[in-house]
């Protein structure tokens, strides 16, 4: 079972089309001690007067589960872990109504919107607030999802994926009901293809119809629970970006999902002022694009004593970015020659040679794909929304790439991926001294080599490495880590978080048993198709995309999160 987190803040203002017109910015300070909605004062989140840090836990499918019993049974199960929020899914999107009374929540279909108020629709979604504030938990709601591939029609994992590690299989998947995997609730794209037009991703940042239509839900949303305290916050999207499912348009640019989110947010915040919002990104960084909210620099303050130097951060650029590039690539020569290895070098007839520098150089002088843009995000322009109340990234070095520096060939792989993640979470605390704003890691993971044969990527329907597909060409080694590599980066990185000042950390994600299966549903009846049951007596486990520990030495797991998130108790301001 796993670690959920935290909610993303504030609501944004600025005019998509006008950003030099008066803004209205969130409420950050005037926000009563006493207030039981989750405030923010400065970089941190306020609950009744009290500083609020928290480690959570992700758990997309809880709307959809078979029986009330069910999503109570999870809830407590979540809260004995000592995890405080839980972070799901508030949408649920369809163009056909499906069979077997399954949940949708809304069907998009030839341009029209109807929204599903029954006890298979939204009421489902409210028992989830109702017993999680039975249980102590706050839930922080994602409103939309970036993927939403359709298997055998679309041709998942287009860009921004890691194409050495994973790549995509002939044929397509069919087997896994809607619902079990995270991108299969519908989404940007279910709005893209029932509403006409161009068939591009991108189409819901700048397209009127199509935002009006997410407004248009996301107000039935807001307003159903404006005034439930148990809503942490209201998280715009997961994981938006200019790519997706379907293709992007050749003109689509980070000032696009910068506008987008400022449009949302505003919108949001007119409609519930009680709650923050966040925007739910991965946290990929812009540091040549222009900016449409840029950082005010501070005015100079004196020291607040003689002898003493104010600490300020030093805002990201690419010239820092290079001159801490060039500094680890030293590091890494320093390692190489203790190690007997001629730097940049190659080895003939038993003796190392030089090698041209012309490769490393380059290297050493371009932005990797997380900090250039490519991705069409730019967190650093969106957090400084000033309706955005906190920023939010994650952490999937399985899928994605976050490195700033080049492969150091002296190191272990599983030591690169720790040392990334630890870089990844430093730049965004960061970025909360920086704009004064909370930072959360709203989901992180690593794939098994004991879950390898369920992982399947956020962007897909298969999984690559089933024990019905081709094995992957260019693998030299195991894919994932093993149940020791896991914890110990969970550890490492929950500690980090602690330490460098993020306020609230959720992993990816939980994992339940003894649940009610039923046909069609994602939890289904065990099947040799679908073996995601081992039991015999019809119940079932809560759906693996590969992250589940539910029988992956899940104690060890959750003892490694418990005991490195000590710091963010609530004295620990």
């Amino acid at each position: 079972m796993f670690c959920a987190f935290w909610l993303f803040l504030a609501v944004l203002a600025v005019s998509a089309t006008n950003p030099a017109k008066t803004i209205q910015s969130v409420k950050r300070d005037t926000v009563p001690d006493s207030s039981p909605f989750v405030s923010i004062r400065g970089n941190q989140f306020f609950v009744n007067g009290s500083v609020f840090k928290f480690v959570g836990t992700n758990a997309y499918w809880l709307s959809a589960l078979n029986s009330e019993q069910d999503i109570d049974n999870t809830l407590a199960s979540i809260r004995a872990a000592n995890f405080t929020v839980v972070r799901t899914w508030a949408f649920n999107d369809v163009d056909t109504v499906p069979e077997n009374n399954a949940t949708w929540f809304q069907l998009i279909s030839n341009g029209t919107q109807s929204i599903n108020d029954g006890p298979n629709g939204l009421q489902k979604l409210d028992k989830v607030i109702e017993l999680a504030q039975n249980h102590g938990l706050y839930v922080l709601l994602s409103l939309t999802n970036n993927w939403n591939p359709i298997p055998g029609v679309d041709q998942p994992l287009p860009g921004g994926f890691n194409p050495i590690q994973i790549r995509q299989m002939s044929g397509s998947n069919t087997t896994l009901p809607r619902n079990f995997l995270s991108d299969s609730y519908g989404g940007m794209d279910t709005y893209v293809r029932n509403f006409g037009g161009p068939q591009e991703h991108d189409q819901f940042f700048t397209n009127q119809t199509l935002i009006t239509a997410f407004m248009n839900y996301t107000s039935q949303i807001v307003t159903r629970y404006t005034n439930k305290t148990s809503v942490f916050a209201w998280e715009i999207a997961n994981d938006p970006r200019c790519n997706s499912t379907l293709p992007n348009s050749s003109g689509c640019m980070t000032q696009n999902v910068t506008n987008w989110h400022s449009l949302i947010a505003m919108h949001i915040n007119r409609t519930d002022p009680n709650h923050v919002v966040s925007t739910g990104n991965q946290g990929f960084f812009c540091h040549s694009c222009t900016k449409i909210f840029p950082r005010t620099i501070p005015t100079p303050q004196a020291s607040p004593a003689p002898g003493f130097r104010r600490s300020v951060p030093e805002p990201q650029s690419k010239a820092k970015l290079l001159k801490e590039r060039k500094a680890a690539w030293k590091k890494q020569r320093e390692r190489q020659k203790r190690a007997g290895v001629q730097p940049d070098g190659v080895k003939i007839r038993g003796r190392w040679t030089a090698s041209s520098q012309t490769k490393r150089q380059s290297d050493l002088n371009s932005l990797a794909s997380a900090f250039d843009g490519s991705h069409g995000v730019d967190s650093a322009d969106i957090i400084n929304i000033p309706q955005i109340g906190f920023g939010s990234f994650q952490l999937f070095p399985d899928q994605y790439d976050y490195s700033q520096n080049p492969p150091d060939p002296s190191l272990p792989a599983f030591n690169q991926t720790l040392e990334i993640g630890l870089n990844w979470i430093k730049l965004h605390a960061e970025m909360s001294n920086l704009f004064n704003k909370p930072v959360s890691l709203t989901g992180f993971g690593l794939v098994t080599q004991n879950n390898t044969p369920f992982f399947v990527p956020f962007n897909s329907t298969e999984a690559p490495f089933g024990p019905d597909s081709p094995t992957p060409m260019n693998i030299t080694q195991p894919f994932g880590v093993t149940d020791d590599q896991r914890d110990d980066a969970y550890k490492q990185w929950v500690q980090a978080a602690v330490l460098n000042g993020l306020q609230g950390i959720l992993q990816y994600q939980w994992s339940q048993g003894n649940l009610t299966a039923l046909p069609g549903t994602p939890i289904s009846p065990n099947s040799d198709e679908i073996p995601q049951s081992p039991l015999p007596d019809m119940t079932g486990q809560s759906p693996n995309d590969g992250y589940g520990i539910l029988g992956q030495d899940e104690p060890a797991a959750l003892q490694s999160i418990s005991v490195a998130s000590q710091g963010f108790g609530p004295d620990n301001a």
